[in-house]
């Protein structure tokens, strides 16, 4: 794609200023049209006060072209490629350092439980990186860089805080009933809308109190949660005489309210 001026390319970088943007229709929300562009595409932004920023940054961005434009067929329900510009005007990036894009890197679940140990062991951030670089081969094999590792546990703890415990089980009942439409869960709020008691029963449990629900025990001395709060199990036997779990319950309090 060619521009015919600076002031034309900046209005075309302007309206594509995101690596991976997309519009919507504004009537059903459904999105139409996705455009990617390349890391390097546009220029540094200057200024809007005129005066020298505080912490220059080396330019990086070479005013590349390189990027894809799709859009939604309606009638066909499909996909399309609208235009394509394949050539960059810079250097690309040589096959075994693709991993060490931005785009590219990631911290793998097992390294991020050797990050959590080492930071639970106050293990200092650059041997921690020493050390499990050691362990694939070298730092190029890593994935991540030492910022990504300074920058993961806030990243954590910042998921943390947007889930909290309710918010993680509330998931994994969500997660749980598009697994198994069988899959069933109630709660009990209180009057300023907060949890209070939360029932759950999968399939298996289901189908086990189905045959094997004449005697049902009721038990609730596990307190085994931090806020020491009353976990209950409805218990039977099945034709084994193996203890089975028809239901489990996560209470308040032991007040009748939150019995019945």
């Amino acid at each position: 794609m060619e521009f015919d001026s600076e002031e034309t390319a900046y209005e075309f970088y302007n309206k594509y200023a995101l690596k991976d943007t997309h519009a919507k229709n504004k009537q059903t929300g459904e999105i139409t049209s996705r455009v990617f562009v390349c890391c390097k595409q546009g220029y540094q932004s200057k200024s809007k006060t005129g005066l020298p920023k505080v912490k220059y940054r080396a330019e990086t961005r070479t005013w590349c072209n390189a990027g894809l434009f799709i859009k939604l067929n309606r009638k066909k329900n499909n996909w399309f490629i609208n235009h394509f510009i394949e050539s960059h005007n810079h250097q690309l990036v040589m096959q075994e350092f693709a991993h060490m894009l931005p785009s590219q890197r990631k911290i793998t679940a097992s390294q991020a439980m050797e990050v959590d140990l080492a930071e639970q062991s106050e293990i200092s951030l650059k041997s921690a990186y020493e050390l499990i670089g050691r362990q694939v081969g070298g730092r190029e094999s890593l994935g991540f860089t030492k910022l990504d590792q300074k920058n993961y546990p806030r990243i954590r703890r910042q998921k943390d805080l947007a889930y909290r415990e309710a918010g993680y089980l509330l998931k994994y009942f969500s997660d749980e009933t598009l697994k198994n439409p069988s899959f069933f869960y109630s709660m009990q709020l209180n009057n300023a809308e907060q949890i209070t008691n939360i029932f759950w029963a999968d399939a298996k449990m289901i189908i086990d109190y189905g045959q094997f629900g004449d005697v049902v025990s009721f038990d609730t001395t596990y307190k085994v949660n931090k806020e020491n709060r009353p976990f209950a199990a409805f218990v039977g036997f099945n034709h084994h005489r193996v203890t089975v779990i028809f239901g489990t319950a996560l209470m308040y309090d032991e007040t009748v309210d939150s019995f019945i």
